[in-house]
């Protein structure tokens, strides 16, 4: 057993997918020790925040305010406020207002504003403006009011005696905040989902919450494949008819479309994650017991299977000490695939809408579900399902890698 495990870890693709794998279980792991947020918390009001780190206003205009000088200040506060677009739509409007098109500098920041409020009107009617457009006009014109101005903005409270608004102080463009002297700082690597949640979090939760899917339908899967291989394969005649002619109906009808078909008949109020995992391990045993069966066969009249038979050996005896031995590095291979199919197929399920339950836990496939119906991949915010594609990827990948690596090491046709 020692020199086997040697083996195996000598195996280059098999340490890479292992070390990928690890590194994604301890992530399943760890990371709800440090954030113990529920998965589905809703804590965005709104959709698709971008990830970044958000900080609260609120509490950082009472933080302490430092005053830094910072030449770059302005020209980035003029562009989050007016971009490429905006500069052209601009033009679009003095033009169509009857200023000459010469007269008018979009990279003259200064200029083009001062053309703008001067000729700005938004009671004046253009030929050709959509309602549309002349809304987006207004928008923009309350947007870029006082861009360049450097007067400071007054910080008001309502007095609760008079009902009058009193001045309490003044935050100048030069007055700067150290996020970790401000209380209350929230970071969202992957910002949030269509419903305001955290998105890491979910991704986290979902990883693991489909890592157990594929376990459990993987285990299932095998141990049926397994079993019925074992019998078929040793035992032949009637029992090999009969097992033969089951495996050939699950054949005939595609393992997927029957899974469909299951699933859609239990109901999403039964369908858990752990009733979607028994579903696709009882739909998925076909191609083990069938391989199974062939390795079996191949084994069942050599010389050590025949001095069992003659020394009155049962058949379960022989089976499990004088066969199964012989196939347990494949059925290990086997196990790794069909963990692999399993997260695949619930992947799958849920993306029809056929998966667990939507509120009960969160999976990968759920999570992309998700994102399709919000068109998350359509309005470009690709935090919301890209993340969920590379993890799928990865765990299918490290699992490829790791038994790719195995048949390396049980196969001798592979050898080095």
């Amino acid at each position: 057993m020692k020199q086997i495990i040697q083996q195996i870890f000598r195996s280059g693709k098999f340490i890479v997918g292992f070390s990928i794998f690890t590194t994604i279980l301890l992530v399943v792991i760890v990371y709800p020790l440090l954030i113990p947020d529920p998965p589905l918390n809703i804590i965005g009001q709104g959709t698709f925040f971008e990830p970044g780190i958000y900080v609260s206003v609120f509490d950082s205009i009472s933080s302490p305010q430092y005053t830094l000088n910072l030449d770059e200040a302005a020209a980035k506060r003029i562009a989050s406020k007016l971009g490429e677009e905006d500069r052209l739509a601009i033009k679009e409007w003095l033009i169509a207002s009857g200023i000459p098109e010469g007269e008018i500098e979009i990279e003259n920041t200064e200029k083009l504003l001062d053309q703008w409020f001067e000729n700005y009107d938004p009671a004046k009617n253009i030929p050709g403006m959509t309602n549309a457009k002349r809304n987006y006009f207004i928008r923009l014109n309350k947007a870029i009011t006082g861009l360049l101005s450097d007067e400071g903005m007054s910080i008001t409270v309502k007095n609760a005696e008079t009902g009058v608004l009193e001045e309490k102080g003044t935050i100048v463009p030069s007055a700067y905040v150290n996020v970790n002297e401000v209380p209350n700082v929230r970071v969202l690597p992957l910002g949030t989902d269509n419903f305001g949640r955290d998105v890491l979090t979910e991704l986290v939760a979902a990883t693991r919450v489909s890592l157990q899917i594929g376990f459990v339908a993987g285990i299932i899967a095998t141990l049926i494949g397994l079993t019925l291989g074992l019998l078929s394969g040793y035992v032949g005649g009637v029992v090999d008819d009969v097992i033969m002619f089951i495996t050939n109906l699950f054949i005939v009808i595609p393992s997927f479309v029957l899974l469909i078909l299951i699933s859609f008949s239990i109901g999403q109020d039964q369908r858990g994650a752990f009733t979607i995992a028994m579903v696709i391990g009882f739909t998925s045993w076909v191609w083990t017991a069938r391989a199974v069966r062939s390795q079996v066969i191949s084994l069942r009249n050599r010389d050590h299977v025949n001095l069992s038979k003659l020394s009155g050996h049962s058949v379960v005896h022989i089976i499990l000490t004088d066969i199964l031995p012989y196939i347990a590095s494949y059925v290990v291979m086997a196990l790794i695939l069909q963990i692999s199919s399993g997260i695949l197929a619930e992947a799958g399920l849920s993306i029809l809408g056929l998966g667990p339950r939507t509120t009960e836990v969160p999976t990968l496939g759920l999570m992309m579900n998700w994102a399709m119906i919000y068109q998350a991949h359509i309005l470009g915010k690709w935090w919301a399902y890209f993340p969920v594609i590379i993890t799928i990827a990865l765990i299918t990948f490290s699992m490829n890698l790791m038994n790719t690596g195995l048949d390396q090491v049980f196969n001798p046709a592979l050898r080095d």
